[in-house]
């Protein structure tokens, strides 16, 4: 025995040493060549002595069956990875000239048994990598079930026809993977769950017999479950677990697609969406697969945030607590504390709430899906680290449990043999030190569980007495007084008043028909909401406008859950609707932008334009092509969430003025740009792009020029845009499409298909409104212009009020020759000489009418825009000073935003410097005024005493330039 023994096998208890003393005999006696044992066999001795040492199963399938062993030597099979398909042509090679069931089925568990040594000695010898090992038992999974069919299917066919529908195409079963093998992560002596779908109803196309198609896969199910799951003297392929079918054990074996679809709809339970996440198809025609894959993931996968998911996991996760504790499954490496299904929760949590909304979410892995957690900074680097670390010694340890006797078991050994070999088999030298690490593991993973899942809401024992109160409150069955002095204990000014903000939120038919989950949710948050509310000034106007989102998204209750689930979301919540009506309408009007109160660090800190253009990109990148309706609602998201961060850093106090307009235009050149890009796909998808003479690059000939606001990079909170489309190509020629049309055609679409993306109204809401009436000769007008009529237009025939616009405007998207052309065309414009007389009279008529029109006001108060002294003085005196001067002096058309116009204005010394400076810091102001003002969702409007100082400077450096012949 001591020539056989290595100084591993020493290491081990002295029942393992003689076991494989046994099975070495046994060996030996079956192999008869004593040369192959020489040459062969005895190089990979201390390899074979490894495996049979950790895994009786491997000793006593060598002992028993020599053969398998030699014949995995012979092959270098042990010591090479196989390719994809390997296990898929082998067996069906093997299986190709079978007739019987019986012949099946000994066939199926001898090609399993080799496999599973093969695997099993890679694995334990290092050979193959975790993943490595996972997959190759998914695949030889994967292999078993498609050929099995395969072979059941033609079979069954030949008895009884074959499966058609209606129209007689013929059918093939779907056999779907759920759990650990559709994720490719099968562990080594794994239950495959599995569900059987059909295409359609129909029969058998049998001219003397037929079944219907349901009788048929019926029976392929019935015989594919005996091939792989029937222990017989070879033993057994998989144990197949099909419970996880619609309706469980109670429901059909197979189901048709269309009652699978009706299944999900109607009763479709939240642990069947957690299941659906690693689902897979491993066999079945492409059509209906796809139809299928289609049909299941917008249940799994909702579009909105579903943050009903954390507590739906965490009743389940109580669920398995039970069963661990009821079991005795303290040291279940699986199910217990800190073990593999937490691990599991974390991510799939993140995946049910997020995924709809992230498809790179829309992992099967575990792995990876951490992986994208951490890119994504949903979980820190280390918590990623800790957790992926943690997942593959769980599953290393998994595997050599199971390896032992081919056993599923997750429990670790109470035998002092059995676990000093789980330990020598995981790298230790004593259980005692596997054991130790293995605790350090599962410590940090349920940590992390606890983080992620562990109700915030708890609250300490005077709380909990106050928040008691609070719920009675809030469910009314507090009595009148004592709820008044409850509330004004808590800082209501007006408690009666409060009280009959909260029952009317509570009598509303919204209110009582929630369902018992959504119920539940409100009446938790509520006494939170009163709470926290309660310590704002004008708590009775927060409250109001709180109570009114709460009712807006109370039928959505997994927003409930968010609220009820992140306590800083409702803190972001309650602190934004305190500073700005506004943003409280938003955030009513678009739920969806709850999820951004979860980071304060991202919602008061607004990206770069650059940034920007990466969130978009990243928004619009999985969403088919072809597929505008999303993109529209993508781009309506992006929007939203970055202007509500805007708002959120503006209330704050977290950037200046000037910054917050710069946002605000970022925000918006971005929408249009992805918009044109957008527009054009669909236009040159449907017609081709257009001809330009001899210009074969593939330029698009368009652009669009912003005015005003937009233009002048001075956008504000819901500001139109105004827009003007032009193009260069000529529109005399042709698309070069399948349905060709004229260029000119062509481009007045692709601007109504532009107009179309950013004013129309879809569920996500708008992004726009725009304005064309800027665009030459008006609402009469084309609604794109060529370059260079637009040029013959606006030096014969524009208005001077038309050319002071031309001062803010510039392009924000489309081709860079065609904006090239532009702009030398505003130069040339905005440099005209002009009679300074002449141009002066008409840009103060043109005021004048303007505040005759447009200002009404309240005696006492005053129009920061419009009113005398306002904002629109100082930009008509810019407007008229690069009119009246451009012509000498260049660098006032430079720019399109009045600040540095002033800059420019008073550096070439045609206002006095203090006065460009007055006026450029009362811009600034004025415009400050008007945000805040816009975020209290009112009118420009102030009192006059605020503002005298400031009018009276605009008004006297009018007086100077406007109306002194000076």
């Amino acid at each position: 025995m001591s020539d056989l023994l290595t100084d591993f096998l020493l290491l081990h208890p002295e029942s393992v040493q003689q076991r494989v003393q046994r099975d070495w005999e046994a060996l030996m006696h079956g192999l008869e060549d004593q040369a192959w044992i020489e040459s062969s066999l005895l190089p990979h001795k201390a390899e074979l002595l490894r495996v049979w040492a950790l895994s009786e199963f491997a000793s006593k399938l060598c002992a028993t069956q020599p053969a398998i062993l030699a014949g995995l030597i012979n092959s270098n099979d042990l010591f090479r990875r196989y390719p994809d398909g390997h296990y898929a042509h082998s067996l069906r090679h093997q299986l190709a000239h079978l007739e019987t069931e019986f012949d099946l089925h000994q066939c199926l568990r001898r090609f399993r048994n080799r496999e599973m040594l093969r695997i099993a000695w890679r694995d334990i010898c290092g050979h193959a990598s975790l993943m490595q090992t996972m997959h190759d038992l998914s695949s030889l999974a994967d292999a078993c079930i498609a050929e099995t069919l395969q072979v059941l299917h033609h079979w069954l066919a030949k008895e009884l026809g074959q499966p058609q529908d209606n129209q007689g195409n013929s059918q093939r079963m779907i056999v779907v993977a759920m759990g650990k093998l559709g994720a490719y992560e099968l562990n080594y002596s794994s239950d495959i769950d599995l569900i059987f779908i059909y295409p359609e109803p129909g029969e058998t196309g049998n001219a003397t017999r037929t079944v219907s198609n349901e009788q048929f896969f019926t029976r392929v199910s019935k015989q594919l479950i005996a091939a792989l799951d029937r222990r017989t003297g070879d033993g057994f392929v998989f144990r197949v677990d099909m419970r996880l079918r619609p309706f469980g054990e109670s429901g059909p074996l197979v189901a048709s697609l269309e009652a699978l679809e009706n299944y999900y709809q109607s009763h479709g339970r939240e642990w069947e969406r957690y299941a659906f996440i690693k689902a897979r198809v491993v066999s079945g025609d492409p059509e209906p697969t796809n139809e299928l894959v289609q049909m299941l993931r917008p249940f799994v996968y909702r579009r909105y945030l579903d943050y009903g998911a954390y507590e739906s996991l965490r009743e389940m996760k109580q669920l398995i607590v039970a069963e661990v504790e009821r079991k005795g499954l303290k040291d279940n490496i699986k199910l217990g504390a800190g073990g593999i299904r937490e691990i599991e929760f974390i991510g799939q949590a993140f995946q049910l709430i997020r995924g709809g909304r992230d498809p790179e979410l829309q992992q099967k892995q575990i792995l990876h899906t951490l992986d994208v957690l951490g890119l994504k900074q949903q979980l820190p680097d280390y918590v990623v680290k800790e957790l992926k670390d943690a997942y593959q010694f769980l599953r290393t340890t998994e595997h050599r449990l199971q390896q032992v006797r081919d056993a599923q078991t997750h429990q670790l050994p109470k035998d002092a043999d059995e676990r000093a070999c789980i330990a020598l088999a995981m790298g230790f030298d004593s259980w005692e030190a596997f054991y130790q690490k293995l605790q350090i593991h599962r410590q940090r993973v349920r940590n992390h569980f606890d983080q992620v899942f562990e109700s915030p809401q708890i609250s300490q024992s005077d709380e909990v007495d106050r928040s008691l109160q609070l719920k009675q409150l809030w469910l009314q069955k507090l009595e009148q007084d004592k709820a008044e002095v409850l509330l004004g204990e808590l800082g209501y000014e007006h408690p009666a008043n409060v009280l009959d903000l909260l029952k009317s939120l509570g009598s509303m038919a919204t209110t009582r028909s929630l369902s018992r989950t959504g119920r539940q949710r409100l009446d938790a948050l509520m006494p939170l909401l009163i709470a926290a509310v309660a310590s704002k000034k004008n708590n009775h106007d927060v409250l109001k406008r709180v109570l009114a989102l709460i009712q807006a998204i109370s039928r959505r209750s997994s927003y409930l859950a968010l609220l009820l689930e992140n306590p800083m979301a409702l803190s972001q919540l309650i602190k934004l609707c305190a500073a700005s009506p506004w943003i409280a309408h938003q955030l009513k009007q678009h739920p969806l932008l709850l999820d951004e109160l979860l980071d304060p660090r991202a919602l008061y800190d607004p990206p770069t334009r650059e940034e920007l253009g990466q969130d978009l990109d990243r928004r619009l990148a999985h969403i088919a092509a072809d597929d505008l309706e999303q993109q529209m609602d993508a781009l309506r998201h992006f929007k939203q969430a970055n202007v509500l961060r805007v708002a959120a850093a503006d209330v704050s106090g977290a950037v200046p003025l000037m910054v917050v307009s710069d946002h605000l235009t970022y925000i918006a050149e971005t929408v249009v740009a992805r918009a044109l890009d957008m527009a054009w796909s669909h236009m040159t998808q449907r017609h081709g792009a257009p001809a330009a003479g001899d210009d074969t690059s593939a330029r698009q000939h368009f652009a669009v020029v912003a005015y005003g606001k937009l233009g002048g990079i001075e956008l504000s909170y819901g500001s139109d845009l105004d827009l003007v489309f032009l193009y260069d190509a000529d529109p005399n020629g042709f698309t070069s499409g399948n349905k060709p049309i004229a260029n000119g055609v062509f481009y007045a679409r692709l601007g109504q298909r532009l107009i179309h993306i950013l004013t129309a109204f879809t569920p996500a809401g708008d992004l726009y409104e725009v304005d064309m009436r800027l665009r030459p000769s008006g609402d009469s007008g084309l609604l794109v212009t060529h370059i260079d009529s637009f040029m013959d237009y606006q030096l014969k025939q524009a208005w001077t009020w038309e050319h002071q616009a031309l001062v803010r405007a510039r392009p924000v998207a489309g081709d860079e020759l065609v904006v090239e052309q532009f702009h030398q065309m505003r130069r040339q414009v905005l440099r005209q000489q002009r009679d300074i007389v002449t141009l002066r009279n008409e840009v103060v008529e043109m005021r004048e009418k303007m505040r005759k029109e447009l200002v009404r006001v309240e005696a006492g108060f005053f129009d920061l825009k419009q009113g005398e002294g306002g904002i629109a003085d100082i930009e008509f005196m810019v407007q008229y000073m690069v009119l009246a001067w451009a012509a000498t002096y260049e660098n006032l058309v430079t720019y399109s935003d009045n600040i540095r116009i002033l800059d420019a204005i008073a550096e070439d010394g045609l206002f006095a410097e203090d006065e460009c400076r007055d006026l450029a810091d009362i811009y600034r102001e004025f415009r400050a005024a008007t945000h805040k003002i816009a975020l209290q969702a009112q009118p420009a409007v102030v009192a006059e005493d605020k503002v005298a100082r400031q009018r009276a400077r605009i008004c006297q450096i009018w007086q100077s330039h406007m109306l002194s012949d000076s």
